[in-house]
C-alpha cells in the first residue's frame, strides 16, 4: 500500500450496518508513501496515526472525480 499527503484511505466495515470510515491522508511518516500515515477521519476534528489492515484501500487524490464516498 502506497499514498500521498492528500489521498483518502477508505476502511471497510467487516460488520453488516457499520459504514466505512474515510479519512485524508495528512502526513506520510516513510518517504515511499507505505504505511503509517496520519489520518483525519471525515467525521471527526482531530488526526490520528493509523496504520492500515487488510480491509482498507488507498484512493488516490489525482483520480477522485467525484464527492467522497458514505
Amino acid at each position: 500500500m502506497k499514498a500521498q499527503i492528500g489521498d483518502r484511505l477508505i476502511i471497510e466495515s467487516s460488520h453488516v450496518g457499520t459504514p466505512r470510515r474515510v479519512g485524508v491522508i495528512t502526513a506520510l511518516h516513510h518517504d515511499d508513501g507505505s504505511p503509517p500515515y496520519d489520518v483525519r477521519w471525515t467525521d471527526q476534528e482531530h488526526e490520528v496515526m493509523v496504520f492500515p489492515g487488510p480491509d482498507a484501500h488507498i484512493e488516490h487524490a489525482q483520480a477522485r472525480t467525484g464527492p467522497p464516498p458514505d
